[in-house]
């Protein structure tokens, strides 16, 4: 089926993506998955060929256009490599936004022309220990001293990009009373002290991201690295985490188109009882279910890209996209391993590689029981 939501400018720029992937990310990711993080130099080049801060105003190095179809064009492109590494997408599609909404001008000029060109990398700190999806159960705290800065005391978890960043946006707890309007946004930079970076987390997929443990022990953080306002971080959030999750459902669909793509041509390669494995009639209904529920993900996925561009995508529609897209995602990786049997489940293959990737899409943005309960609260008010 012809999508209708990219014009021609948007395909100049996948086919720059495709091409920037396959001669930049492609042949190194391999190794990049043995030591646990992509080389700091893939961001300098990505900021070089235009991929970071599409949507930032030219005057701070961005491409100046607000048009979230250009990071879904990227995400899905690095989704059909196989990329699962470079943490372009939590950069561009997760933390960007609350850049360019919160920062003051000051913090515009500091932190925006490198955000841009990749020497900057940039995190987001939510989850702890304790809370999971409990965004409103964060125990990470901040006060504020005599001098006006922010004393930040706590830790966070399963951060991507928690090794390589530069910046991370930090969500602390500045008002134990304000229940949900006592959270407060802090921008920590790297070398603050008391700021300290644990473990790379060792990840049953994903291998080549660097996801890590992060700790706040009395870092001292300028009012001036404040991000919008006192007390209302948890607000931000809300408002921001619809076009996350809608992200995570372009890349599930993406990764659900590639691994059926992968399938297809492995079953028409593969012999078993001397013919292709594709002769064999379950192998076709297999494939034909899973092409049939994938096209109609993508359409509804298409509605929503069009939707958020014009602002009119709804929170409980993004959730539906996440979880149902993830969790379709999943199931289509998983019938895939099945039709390639044994070698389905040796890392060599991509679709092993894909099965082991794909399972974390059902849990970080919100698990998809908190989307269903976001979606079912919608229903019954």
């Amino acid at each position: 089926m012809q999508r209708e939501i990219f014009d021609d400018e948007h395909d100049a720029f996948r086919d720059l993506c495709r091409t920037f992937i396959a001669k930049e990310i492609v042949p190194h990711h391999e190794r990049w998955e043995e030591e646990g993080q992509v080389d700091r130099s893939i961001w300098t080049a990505a900021g070089a060929a235009g991929l970071l801060g599409m949507g930032v105003p030219e005057e701070y190095g961005g491409g100046g256009v607000d048009d979230f179809r250009y990071n879904a064009v990227l995400d899905e492109e690095i989704v059909a490599a196989g990329a699962s590494g470079v943490g372009y997408p939590l950069h561009n599609d997760v933390v960007a936004p609350y850049l360019l909404r919160l920062c003051t001008d000051e913090q515009k000029r500091r932190w925006l022309p490198g955000f841009c060109s990749g020497e900057l990398i940039t995190a987001i700190a939510m989850t702890e220990p304790g809370t999971g999806s409990d965004l409103q159960g964060i125990a990470t705290s901040a006060r504020q001293d005599a001098d006006g800065d922010w004393i930040l005391n706590g830790s966070k978890t399963f951060i991507t990009n928690g090794i390589l960043a530069d910046l991370v946006i930090v969500v602390a707890r500045t008002d134990p009373e304000a229940k949900h309007l006592g959270f407060t946004l802090f921008v920590v930079e790297r070398g603050m002290a008391g700021f300290e970076r644990g473990r790379r987390l060792k990840k049953v997929g994903m291998k080549a991201q660097d996801t890590a443990e992060l700790s706040f022990t009395d870092v001292r953080v300028p009012d001036a690295n404040r991000l919008g306002e006192v007390g209302q971080g948890f607000v931000y959030l809300m408002q921001n985490l619809a076009q996350e999750r809608l992200s995570i459902a372009v890349a599930s669909v993406a990764g659900a188109e590639a691994a059926l793509r992968l399938t297809v041509d492995y079953t028409k390669e593969r012999t078993a009882f001397g013919r292709p494995v594709a002769n064999f009639q379950n192998t076709r209904f297999e494939l034909a279910e899973m092409d049939t529920e994938v096209s109609i993900a993508r359409v509804f996925v298409d509605r929503c890209l069009r939707e958020h561009v014009t602002s009119e995508l709804s929170v409980p529609d993004a959730a539906k996209a996440k979880w149902w897209c993830s969790d379709l995602q999943n199931r289509v990786v998983d019938r895939c391993v099945q039709l390639h049997g044994g070698y389905g489940y040796m890392l060599e293959y991509p679709i092993a590689r894909a099965f082991v990737d794909s399972r974390v899409q059902a849990i970080y943005g919100g698990t998809n029981e908190i989307m269903k309960e976001i979606v079912g609260r919608s229903l019954i008010g």
